[in-house]
């Protein structure tokens, strides 16, 4: 949490000031017992009533201005939290832009929105309390001690023994407590995540009639989080009664020694009334002072993890430029690559060269590593043994930026964003015009169903797509990677909700675009038997190379896949 604190550095007025008003604030409420004091000792005795009036003008004059302290100090506190929120927020979703595939996969979705979130929000309300009440609360403490000590030393000596008796309560429920937050909102974690898992997979749960299987499962890991929470809230509501506990008996004290003083004429009844409200206010302040340790405790637990977050290295670094190797589009040499936690590779010893403006079809059976490879490309992953080049370089010699500016995918699963069609289709080229992006549509066969949407290119598109049918967002995502024009366009079974003839005009429509080099992942034979070449990917390895009608007649797995796909006799006559 220390570390995230140099996010404030352009608050330094508001961090000074805010706190310096509260002081000033707190001055002020010393002041008040000394008057009242003076009240009952002088003005009440003596039957003076200009003198009382004159004492209670001073004190609505302390109350006024103590006021308006507050207030200046609240806006400041405010406005430097929420600053501080703003900069670690952004700071924190700039660098999980950086992380590539791996760690976020590592990392899991549920934890980055909850620390992007929650645990922000936890920091920012943990700065706003530190900055009004951190140094206000032990100065009105102490204060109110000193103060104690100017009226009468031997009363005093009450305060000594119950301030430090008090911050052991205080500081040692802190202690204890911290680790426990931090253990909550890991466990909030999996309730997020368990919520996420059954919204997102609502239908096949209901399809399978397991709602009460999901239920159960959720209610475990909510009673375990219900049981953190109950832990750390039991530790922490131990604070208020002790310190009510500890500062009331020390009242008992002070009015049981006191009535004697004031009875043997050593102490006046002002004097022994200032002291109950010093101490009073003593345990106003301590209360405030355990509610601020409580929430600190949960921002710094919050703040630990999001600084964790912050600190995860981005696992794609750029290597010294080098000599460009060669002039095909893509090289793999003998690259494998392991995913994070995983037992085997998904992706063992590729060997190939494409050239440019050659068509690429890639199949395999589910799993075979089809994804896998293509994801390597744009650097999604790093290989983990041999090398990607394209364009002759390796590409962690490649900026990141400029080797994906080249480069369009659209990925399996089709997303599209709340927007305008246009919006998302400029997510490819935000210079795009309007008959760029036509153009773009009538490629990806899509045309003709956004010119029948009202509006056009200008129909709402909801979150997701939620207003589209699959094959609809899947058209419009291949369209957003044409509008780039890439020089290689990646299609990762982004056919797979489209017709047996939609798909045949789209491949058709690319094959048109000159120079463009095109990988074409399916599981369909019909997508990729026209390609220049294929790539026949079995049990993680690329077993074959070649054209449809030599893997036809001798790779015995796409000859499998073939067959399973079409009659015996479309096979002898392809």
């Amino acid at each position: 949490m220390r570390k995230l604190l140099h996010y404030l550095k352009d608050y330094r007025k508001e961090t000074v000031l805010a706190p310096l008003f509260k002081m000033l604030e707190a001055s002020f409420e010393l002041l008040v017992p000394f008057v009242v004091a003076a009240i009952i000792d002088r003005g009440i005795p003596a039957g003076d009533t200009g003198y009382i009036v004159r004492m209670c003008l001073v004190l609505v004059a302390l109350a006024v201005v103590g006021c308006v302290s507050a207030i200046t100090a609240q806006y400041f506190a405010a406005r430097a939290a929420t600053g501080f929120a703003t900069r670690v927020r952004h700071a924190a979703f700039a660098h999980l832009q950086s992380l590539s595939f791996s760690e976020l996969d590592r990392i899991g979705t549920p934890t980055l929105i909850t620390r992007m979130t929650s645990d922000i929000n936890q920091a920012q309300s943990g700065v706003n309390l530190v900055l009004r009440l951190f140094l206000r609360s032990p100065f009105i403490v102490f204060g109110a001690a000193i103060m104690a000590f100017t009226i009468d030393a031997g009363e005093a000596v009450t305060f000594v023994v119950a301030i430090p008796v008090l911050s052991v309560v205080v500081f040692g429920v802190l202690l204890l407590s911290l680790p426990l937050y931090g253990r909550v909102q890991a466990a909030l974690d999996k309730v997020l995540g368990k919520t996420r898992e059954a919204l997102s997979g609502a239908r096949v749960v209901r399809a399978f009639n397991r709602e009460q299987d999901e239920i159960l499962a959720f209610d475990a890991e909510n009673d375990r989080l219900t049981n953190l929470q109950q832990r750390a809230q039991r530790l922490s509501a131990v604070m208020n009664p002790a310190t009510y506990v500890i500062v009331n008996l020390a009242i008992i004290v002070l009015l049981q020694t006191g009535a004697v003083e004031v009875d043997a004429g050593s102490l006046t009844q002002g004097k022994v009334v200032a002291l109950v409200n010093y101490m009073s206010q003593i345990l106003v302040e301590l209360i405030k002072l355990a509610n601020l340790i409580i929430t600190v405790t949960k921002a710094v637990a919050c703040g630990n993890r999001v600084q964790a977050l912050l600190e995860t290295p981005a696992g794609l670094t750029v290597l010294p430029p080098q000599p460009q190797e060669n002039d095909d589009a893509v090289t793999f040499e003998r690259v494998s690559f392991t995913y994070s936690g995983a037992g085997a590779p998904s992706l063992n010893g590729a060997n190939f060269s494409v050239p440019w403006g050659c068509t690429v079809g890639i199949i395999g059976g589910t799993g075979s590593g089809k994804s896998t490879l293509v994801n390597l490309i744009p650097r999604f992953y790093d290989a983990t043994e041999g090398r990607v080049l394209v364009s002759g370089r390796d590409v962690r010699t490649i900026p990141v930026a400029e080797l994906r500016g080249r480069i369009g995918i659209v990925p399996q699963r089709a997303q599209l964003f709340a927007g305008s069609i246009a919006d998302n289709l400029r997510w490819g080229n935000p210079e795009a015009t309007d008959a760029d992006l036509w153009a773009a549509l009538a490629l990806a066969q899509a045309k003709d169903f956004v010119e029948d949407k009202p509006g056009g290119l200008a129909f709402a598109v909801e979150q997701g797509g939620r207003n589209l049918s699959g094959g609809q967002r899947q058209r419009l995502t291949i369209a957003r990677a044409l509008v780039r024009r890439p020089a290689i366009l990646i299609l990762d079974d982004s056919a797979s909700a489209l017709d047996y003839a939609t798909d045949a005009r789209l491949r058709q429509a690319i094959a048109s675009l000159a120079g463009m080099t095109v990988f074409i992942v399916s599981q369909r034979a019909s997508s990729v038997r026209h390609a220049d070449t294929i790539l026949v990917l079995d049990d993680c390895n690329v077993v074959a190379q070649g054209k449809h009608e030599d893997l036809l007649a001798h790779c015995a797995v796409y000859r499998e896949i073939y067959a399973s796909q079409f009659e015996p006799e479309e096979g002898v006559d392809a």
